[in-house]
């Protein structure tokens, strides 16, 4: 079976060039932290650092995603983790949020980020109040020129998701588990939404949003309802509470080896959170370079050119969102199909909504 990876690359390095869509920008907002000066510093003299969502940074996702990429940057840089390197926060609730990022742009990080759209406020106040810092918000927009926003079309990767599971459904019963009814993953769920009615029209989404992204029993509950009913693919959009899902699917599999249950991991690739003995529940996941875009705005901010007031969006023409490879769990017919449908959204000729029809 083919390996292919559709609508990205995964070996991409995105250009500081490719900064896409400035919205309501402030390009006299750009200069590096603290001095009017645009000269490069030396990587010693470079640090960042992040605050995790409620999902936390072993979330096995988005959290995790962004903080393996900043790792990666440091060690890139020859960085140490700790103040003056890099670094993370973790988040135990919303109330952390202010307070985490107050105490890293405190340790006088050169670039702090909130990871996720449940930062927006709290990046706002706090930016405002520190001039002087440098900000990146992943999934929302903050318009002040010491932040650089970060956002993706999740639903283009999410239609390709809608379509790969519509091709290879046998029931004809699909699933989608969301954690918090908010912008970013109503975007999942439009998309995947689109992609399933793209190839057959009949087929009926269960859709269900938990309100929580660090719950696995509660995902664990969700998915075996929505198994139990004949459902045998589900696309979760749900951190943390994600895992759960998994694990009913691993669990029916290793009941009945011949289970035909599926689940569509969500931001990373997360195949290996579907391995069970020799078998494998993971269909696909639609991968978020959460990762690439953390290194590009360190960069950025490093050789002095910070975005400070812009929004920088990913989609698949980007290479930001698409799905990863299927080892061989997704038949070559359906991949070339997907690839179709792929071409068609970075062409343009397919513009995916990002919300869906109620």
């Amino acid at each position: 079976m083919t390996k292919r990876n559709f609508g990205l690359g995964l070996s991409l390095v995105l250009a500081a060039g490719t900064i896409l869509g400035a919205c309501g920008s402030k390009d006299e907002g750009t200069t590096s932290k603290g001095s009017e000066s645009t000269g490069t510093p030396e990587a010693k003299d470079f640090s960042l650092a992040m605050v995790t969502d409620v999902g936390g940074i072993d979330d096995k996702s988005f959290n995790q995603l962004a903080w393996e990429g900043i790792e990666a940057f440091g060690k890139e840089n020859g960085l140490k983790k700790g103040d003056g390197g890099y670094d993370y926060l973790q988040s135990a609730g919303n109330a952390d949020y202010s307070t985490n990022l107050t105490s890293l742009a405190r340790r006088n990080f050169d670039v702090v980020y909130g990871i996720g759209f449940l930062m927006e406020q709290p990046i706002a106040t706090i930016a405002e109040q520190k001039p002087d810092n440098h900000f990146a918000l992943i999934d929302s927009i903050v318009d002040a020129p010491n932040v650089a926003s970060v956002m993706f079309k999740e639903q283009e990767g999410s239609y390709l998701a809608g379509v790969a599971a519509a091709l290879m459904s046998k029931s004809k019963k699909i699933g989608f588990v969301g954690g918090m009814e908010i912008p970013v993953i109503e975007r999942f769920e439009a998309g995947f939404l689109e992609g399933v009615k793209a190839v057959d029209p009949s087929i009926k989404v269960d859709v269900q949003y938990t309100g929580k992204f660090d719950d696995a029993a509660l995902g664990k509950t969700t998915a075996n309802r929505m198994y139990s009913s004949g459902v045998d693919i589900i696309f979760h959009a749900a951190g943390g509470t994600g895992n759960g899902v998994f694990s009913e699917a691993k669990e029916r599999k290793k009941k009945d080896p011949n289970a035909n249950v599926w689940v569509i991991g969500v931001d990373s690739d997360q195949y290996a959170e579907g391995q069970v003995g020799d078998k494998n529940v993971t269909l696909t996941s639609m991968q978020k370079r959460v990762d690439v875009a953390v290194q590009e705005i360190a960069k950025l901010a490093m050789d002095g050119n910070f975005p400070g007031g812009k929004t920088t969006t990913y989609g698949i023409a980007e290479g930001g969102v698409g799905l990863a490879d299927s080892r061989g769990a997704i038949s070559d017919d359906v991949l070339a199909k997907v690839k179709e449908y792929s071409d068609k959204i970075a062409a343009g000729e397919i513009v995916v909504p990002e919300k869906a029809e109620k």
